[in-house]
């Protein structure tokens, strides 16, 4: 499973519901790993697997999968129904048919629909044999979010229905199912740098609604799980909900598997990089400008990201840490750390809940 980490601003949105509520949510915090202390930081992140844990942590407290979001409790067993529902489903189009009816059960005021360029209804519904029409190629389909209620949903409502979807859709296809365009119906939010993690490198802002658009010619694919397939899903959620599969098929995930095959200290040089994934060095800094990063940035992110889920799961020394992420000394990495999520690492790990 891929080491993401998540803003802090998650988390912030995640408690909220146990807050309106009257539920203090120190404790839940805690058990997750995550330090009460951190809400204070603008720029912290916690690890993807301490984020998974908390999204846990409400749902049990709350009995509400939705995070208290809906005016109808998405109570406790609900996603793994839903699941149920959709694994033997022939194809994505038909799959997804069965989110958006399943979906219509158990929310309220939140609600999504499937569209397709130029197709019926009932073919939408994947009614048919699944097989695939060439004359549709390259036409683009959507998810779209809309209100089912006089309660608009929240943001926080909609960046979690999208974060399901796509975690559906890309589990059941067995890989991470490009986004064409990430649409919200509200304005752009100050962490949208955080959707191009996501959901997409195309994001638009205040659109008439928000939505999940991709490639048409996914739909008509056929499913790749089952019954047995599905209990390993359901041991790791919500995690691989969170961080889903990487969109291999991106120049960035070219150069982060190749930056995962070895140890941070002995990463390349750019140069020696583009000799590895057979570009020139000026073509790999345009695509890699064209998905929103350059090389720096990436070595920053994973880093980062390595860091937090060294403080946060184990209790070796700064030092040795620094050290296995290629800082020639441990003031660059705490240098870093510190630009990185606002916190020193040793003041990361001092709270109590980063043991």
């Amino acid at each position: 499973m891929e080491k993401h980490s998540v803003a802090i601003c998650f988390v912030h949105h995640a408690i909220a519901g146990l807050r309106s509520r009257g539920i203090a949510p120190e404790p839940v915090l805690q058990a997750a790993g995550i330090a009460p202390a951190l809400l204070a930081v603008p720029q912290a992140r916690v690890s993807s697997a301490s984020y998974s844990a908390l999204w846990l942590g409400v749902a049990a407290a709350l009995d509400d999968e939705f995070f208290g979001q809906d005016s109808r409790r998405m109570k406790c067993g609900s996603f793994a129904m839903l699941c149920h529902a959709v694994a033997g489903s022939r194809t994505l189009a038909q799959g997804l048919e069965r989110v958006v009816r399943y979906f219509r059960l158990l929310l309220d005021d939140i609600g999504v629909r499937l569209e397709r360029e130029g197709v019926g209804q009932g073919e939408a519904e994947g009614e048919k044999d699944g097989s695939e029409d060439p004359a549709r190629r390259g036409r683009r389909a959507a998810l779209v979010l809309a209100a089912t209620s006089d309660r608009a949903p929240g943001v926080f409502a909609q960046e979690t229905m999208l974060i399901m979807l796509h975690g559906l859709m890309s589990w059941l296809m067995r890989r991470r199912v490009p986004v064409l365009l990430a649409a919200f119906s509200y304005p752009e939010p100050p962490y949208a740098a955080e959707y191009r993690l996501m959901y997409s490198r195309h994001l638009a802002f205040d659109q008439p609604a928000t939505a999940l658009v991709f490639d048409a010619a996914w739909l008509d694919q056929p499913v790749h799980q089952d019954e047995r397939s599905l209990k390993a899903f359901l041991r790791d959620a919500p995690h691989n909900v969170v961080v889903k599969y990487t969109d291999r098929a991106s120049v960035m995930a070219r150069v982060r598997r190749q930056l995962r095959a070895q140890a941070p200290e002995q990463w390349p040089t750019f140069d020696r990089l583009a000799h590895d994934v057979h570009m020139s060095p000026s073509s790999l800094r345009r695509r890699l400008m064209e998905e929103g990063g350059t090389y720096q940035q990436l070595k920053d992110e994973m880093r980062r990201d390595l860091a937090i889920e060294a403080l946060s799961h184990s209790s070796r020394p700064l030092a040795e840490i620094a050290a296995e992420l290629g800082f020639a000394e441990p003031g660059a990495f705490h240098r870093a750390f510190r630009r990185w999520t606002g916190l020193r690492p040793g003041a990361y790990r001092a709270t109590p809940a980063q043991a």
